[in-house]
């Protein structure tokens, strides 16, 4: 797959295209263009060409988390460039604390850095929680009303740099910690091992670690990642947990994304295109903690899944697929809808990989919030044969 990829376009392309596409943003609104005529600010001289200036989004707001309850977050999105823009892509910082005023918060920033002339890539998520979860065991183990709350505190410290080999093409290494502490069940409610029949990672207040080091393949032509307007991106990670990293069993992962962004009349400045997502995870080995384990919602970005609780699916292998269709509404580009469907597989109890497959769709409105960066307000509404929900976020879904 990858060497026909590789003659599909040249980043050099992608921003000329761009360029003439989206490169003069005068004629779009976004909320600050709105903000600027309520409160009569005058605007400011044009950026330089470099295209430096840090592009700013941030969204406060209320909603539900999984495991129960609703909590404040704020959303804050940074996009923004270290190189010129005719070469160098746009960077992305992303941080999204949440608190529910009780024992319940999250401090997760995640980031996705271009360097100067597009040279390197570096890719971090880092993530400090402490929140129950439900689970419903591997498979189709359990109904939906059958979940169990799981607690714990979580920490995560994922860190890849990709060097450019050529064309778009990059490689690169990783190192990724995984640490939770104290996995447990509250009183009265069955143990996690009793519930899922696993045996590693599941004794009650246990602390599971995870440590291990990764080889990566990168093929990316999206010239923002906030919201991509075309190009492929691929990426390919192996990853290995030895035990001398600090791991009581050693096991291997691999996983696999790809994306692809088609635009219907590429000469015309109002967005209408075909965005595609597909991403396979599995494991190797059999000692693999519970928690480690391929999961709906637990991918990278954890925005897989619209339309489905986090957790909902979990298993060895997980295949997942989705498309969604996105189109302006307004001809200055501050409104937008988009219609989305997926589909998941994994393996386990009542559940056959490629065999049997878990459907989800909706629908989405977007309102533009940055129009420099690309930033829109994304309002989605998910469901599925058990389930339904609203989320809000900052950036498309992928």
């Amino acid at each position: 797959m990858l060497p026909r990829l590789l003659h599909a376009q040249s980043p050099t392309n992608v921003l000329e295209r761009d360029s003439t596409v989206r490169g003069d943003t005068s004629k779009l609104m976004d909320l600050i263009d709105v903000g600027k005529k309520l409160f009569n600010i005058k605007r400011p001289k044009a950026p330089d060409s470099t295209g430096r200036t840090i592009y700013f989004s941030v969204l406060p707001f209320s909603t539900q988390v999984p495991g129960g309850g609703t909590a404040i977050v704020t959303s804050t999105t940074a996009g923004f460039y270290l190189g010129d823009r005719k070469d160098t892509y746009m960077s992305r910082v992303t941080f999204t604390p949440y608190w529910n005023f009780k024992k319940r918060f999250g401090l997760p920033i995640r980031s996705y850095i271009w360097l100067k002339q597009n040279k390197w890539v570096i890719s971090g998520d880092t993530r400090m929680m402490v929140y129950p979860q439900y689970t419903w065991g591997l498979g189709r183990q359990y109904g939906e009303d059958e979940k169990l709350l799981v607690n714990y505190s979580y920490l995560r410290l994922y860190q890849t740099a990709f060097k450019r080999i050529s064309h778009g093409f990059f490689a690169g290494v990783g190192y990724h910690i995984d640490y939770r502490v104290n996995v447990r069940t509250q009183n009265g409610d069955p143990l996690l091992q009793e519930y899922t029949g696993y045996d590693y990672g599941t004794s009650q207040s246990l602390n599971s670690f995870s440590s291990g080091y990764s080889f990566n393949l990168l093929f990316d032509t999206r010239n923002n990642s906030l919201n991509p307007w075309d190009g492929y991106y691929t990426s390919i990670q192996y990853r290995v947990n030895p035990t001398w990293l600090g791991n009581d069993n050693s096991w291997k992962s691999v996983y696999v994304d790809f994306r692809k962004y088609i635009r219907f009349n590429p000469s015309l400045e109002k967005q209408n295109m075909l965005a595609l997502w597909g991403y396979l995870w599995k494991v190797f080995d059999k000692k693999i903690p519970y928690l480690d384990l391929p999961s709906i919602g637990w991918e990278d970005y954890n925005r897989s899944g619209r339309g489905f609780d986090q957790n909902r699916y979990r298993g060895r292998n997980l295949l997942y697929i989705e498309a969604e269709y996105r189109r302006d509404i307004t001809s200055n580009g501050f409104l937008g809808f988009v219609v989305f469907a997926n589909f998941n597989t994994v393996c386990g109890p009542k559940s056959t990989f490629l065999i049997n497959w878990n459907p989800g769709a909706g629908a989405g409105l977007r309102i533009k919030m940055n129009k420099r960066s690309g930033t829109n307000i994304a309002l989605n509404y998910g469901f599925s044969k058990d389930y339904s929900g609203i989320k809000l976020t900052l950036g498309e879904v992928f």
